[in-house]
């Protein structure tokens, strides 16, 4: 942890600025200040003076984009936008640096070749995920996937995953993270009797390099 980063946290301490905060990082795009306004349920100004300390906090990035998707004469003034930086944050008190160890942890299976070894046990640990989400029994898959960080949404009958929680360690050794990942979110899959739902292996920058589709028996 840094002292930037824990005064980057801070200032998500506002609520209007915390649920600006979420709704910009859960739309995966460029966000209009009337848009964020309006799922906040404050005023343009309000949300514009947030959004702007946001942006100074590295929390967001802001650009300039007309709305309208028209360019030329009848598009309009270019708006202020925001989107989620790629930039992970993260804060411990005290410090804590597992992403060192989890460095040295994934060279070390890749050096002994223990990636099979490494998927069971990411398979099992994905169900016992599912059965400690807290969820209760209403518990889904889109619920499990948000309580672990996912940051899962719903595309042509596809649930994809707009975050890697583990994207540090994908960078650093992508082979072995991806597949450990799918193992882990079959195991999810396991852990909660779903059976009509496959994890498959769909990459797409920016997200998670897994997606749930109907299995075929299920679409069959």
């Amino acid at each position: 942890m840094t002292s930037d980063d824990l005064e980057s946290m801070s200032v998500l301490g506002d609520p209007v600025r915390r649920a600006l905060y979420r709704f910009v990082a859960e739309q995966g795009r460029d966000v209009g200040r009337n848009e964020a306004a309006e799922a906040a349920g404050v005023q343009r100004t309000l949300a514009a003076h947030h959004l702007d300390k946001l942006v100074e906090a590295g929390l967001l990035e802001s650009g300039f984009k007309r709305l309208s998707g028209r360019a030329g004469p009848g598009g309009g003034r270019p708006a202020k936008v925001y989107r989620r930086v790629r930039e992970e944050r993260s804060v411990s008190l005290p410090p804590r640096d597992y992403r060192t160890l989890a460095l040295v942890l994934a060279e070390t299976v890749d050096l002994l070749g223990g990636e099979e070894k490494a998927e069971e046990a990411a398979r099992r640990a994905g169900k016992r995920l599912a059965g400690s989400s807290g969820a209760g029994e209403a518990a889904d898959l889109v619920e499990v996937l948000r309580g672990r960080g996912y940051e899962p949404y719903e595309e042509d009958g596809r649930v994809r995953l707009r975050n890697c929680p583990f994207h540090v360690l994908a960078e650093s050794h992508p082979l072995l993270v991806c597949s450990m990942n799918l193992a882990l979110c079959e195991g999810m899959l396991a852990g909660l009797g779903e059976t009509g739902v496959a994890a498959t292996l769909d990459p797409r920058p920016g997200e998670c390099c897994v997606a749930f589709t109907p299995s075929k028996t299920n679409v069959d």
